[in-house]
């Protein structure tokens, strides 16, 4: 792994877990991982109640736009986290795979979209760990 590792969550929408999970992480890891997201076949904006959910932890995700899937991005990562999209997701060797099942948001409303969001928190949490990345506070 390289000294930044990357780290790439992947969703088919890029809509909601995915982009919950990286803004997360960018919040708890600061420059000391490289966090990217996209969606096998990506939504046209990020889902408002997933930017409701994140915004009440102080996690701002609004500037954030779903971006395609790329085999270029799963490359250049260290760890790839699929969470639903199943096939959809290159595999190259050399690279970690995680697959985190959770609940799709969209079309959820808010009271049932934060267990996702705090799931996400702890899986986050435990994946700092096991990259040896101290969290922010």
């Amino acid at each position: 792994m390289s000294a930044t590792p990357a780290v790439l969550f992947v969703c088919v929408h890029n809509a909601g877990r995915s982009q919950m999970a990286a803004g997360l992480l960018r919040r708890l890891a600061g420059d000391a991982v490289e966090v990217r997201s996209a969606g096998s076949a990506p939504a046209e904006q990020v889902n408002p109640v997933a930017v409701e959910a994140m915004a009440e932890i102080g996690v701002d995700i609004t500037a954030e736009r779903p971006k395609v899937l790329t085999p270029d991005a799963v490359r250049t990562s260290d760890v790839v986290i699929t969470m639903g999209c199943g096939d959809a997701c290159p595999v190259f060797p050399g690279r970690r795979y995680l697959d985190w099942e959770l609940d799709d948001p969209a079309g959820r409303p808010l009271e049932e979209v934060r267990p996702i969001r705090d799931e996400i928190a702890r899986r986050i949490e435990a994946l700092l760990a096991e990259l040896g990345v101290e969290k922010r506070a």
